[in-house]
């Protein structure tokens, strides 16, 4: 086909705008089919514009197969930050407050992100999302929880909730623990009153997200995996 055109008295530069058009439409025919692709492109671009991310230990999440991610809750950027590092798709089990926020709406939805609430204010959403966890698992899919529950208030980590046991012993897999570091005192963490109502640290802050071993699902306490998530963070907020 080039050679055609070439001959038909099209320059080279022509035919670079013309295969990059080309290249356009068929970048956004993919996009419109699997909308998840677009999605996770446009997480890449804005976590990666907005750090610099220290990646260490990724090789320890498996290619293939079931497996759950905990990892501590500094900001309202911790899910995209994952999803814009991690290779495979990933199922985040996310607060429904954040999960319902603007923006970040069509990202949940679009990720197939799994939104739950406390018993107190929704049993029957706390049911159904231990159910399509549990569902996930089955099919082979990574979910992602945040076990503390709930963001950061003061730059430690919280205490874990049961819910992690509850997701093993319904479907025992691999949990690997993970840690986010260098986000305590950014625009989106709590530091300092409300995310977001504080002066931004500027593009390409640097972070860090480390990945530790995967643990067997008998050996799953919530009490290990905060240990575990502590050992990883280190002293670095």
């Amino acid at each position: 086909m080039s050679i055609v055109l070439l001959e038909a008295g099209v320059s080279v530069s022509q035919l670079l705008l013309l295969a990059g058009i080309l290249n356009i439409f068929v970048a956004i025919y993919i996009y419109t089919l699997i909308p998840e692709f677009l999605m996770r492109f446009m997480v890449w671009i804005l976590t990666h514009t907005l750090y610099r991310i220290k990646k260490t230990g990724l090789e320890n999440i498996p290619e293939h197969g079931a497996v759950v991610l905990t990892c501590n809750h500094v900001s309202f950027m911790d899910a995209m930050i994952l999803a814009g590092a991690i290779r495979r798709p990933v199922r985040f089990v996310m607060d429904h407050r954040i999960y319902n926020l603007p923006i970040m709406n069509f990202i949940c939805r679009t990720a197939n992100a799994i939104p739950i609430a406390p018993t107190k204010e929704s049993a029957q959403m706390k049911d159904t999302a231990f159910t399509q966890i549990a569902q996930a698992l089955a099919e082979g899919e990574i979910v992602a929880i945040f076990p503390e529950g709930r963001i950061t208030s003061n730059g430690k980590i919280n205490r874990f909730m049961p819910g992690i046991e509850q997701i093993i012993k319904t479907t025992p897999v691999p949990v690997i623990p993970m840690a986010l570091q260098g986000l305590w005192g950014s625009f989106f963490s709590r530091k300092d009153g409300a995310a977001m109502l504080k002066m931004p640290r500027g593009i390409f802050s640097k972070i860090g997200l480390i990945v530790g071993k995967p643990i067997a699902p008998e050996s799953v306490t919530r009490l290990k995996l905060e240990q575990e998530t502590h050992l990883l963070r280190g002293d670095w907020q």
